[in-house]
């Protein structure tokens, strides 16, 4: 796997989908952009699936078995932070899964660059890194 190409790919991607959610369904880049995405999301999915896949399965095994896995743009965050040595998200960003080890939280899985990784978001205050490309 060539993990420099598959975190450039994934930057690409959040980057369209924060364009595209920046602006309105009225404006007429609306469905250019949006057609873009989901070009780009095809594509990364076509490259990229099988591996991420893997790896969500492994990660919702460890700590969320009840919870379905899905594909792997499910978790791309909608909004970024970005940071001197990478990509951060709110505490808002994620998908929601049921970890066993925190019950009665609120805790999300999303997928991020710079290195690519999987975060579990557990709340706003504590976030693990519980995968990362290699």
């Amino acid at each position: 796997m060539d993990i420099k190409a598959l975190d450039n790919d994934l930057i690409s991607l959040i980057e369209k989908k924060i364009a595209l959610s920046k602006i309105d369904y009225s404006s007429e880049d609306y469905d250019e952009l949006e057609e873009e995405l989901h070009d780009l999301e095809d594509d990364f999915l076509e490259k990229y699936g099988d591996y991420l896949e893997d790896a969500f399965h492994e990660v919702h095994d460890e700590f969320c078995p009840d919870t379905d896995v899905l594909l792997p743009i499910a978790y791309l965050p909608n909004e970024v932070i970005i940071t001197d040595d990478g990509y951060d998200v709110a505490f808002k960003e994620g998908v929601y899964v049921e970890v066993d080890d925190y019950p009665g939280k609120e805790t999300k899985l999303v997928l991020l660059p710079k290195p690519t990784r999987i975060i579990l978001q557990v709340d706003p205050q504590q976030k693990e890194v519980v995968w990362k490309a290699k």
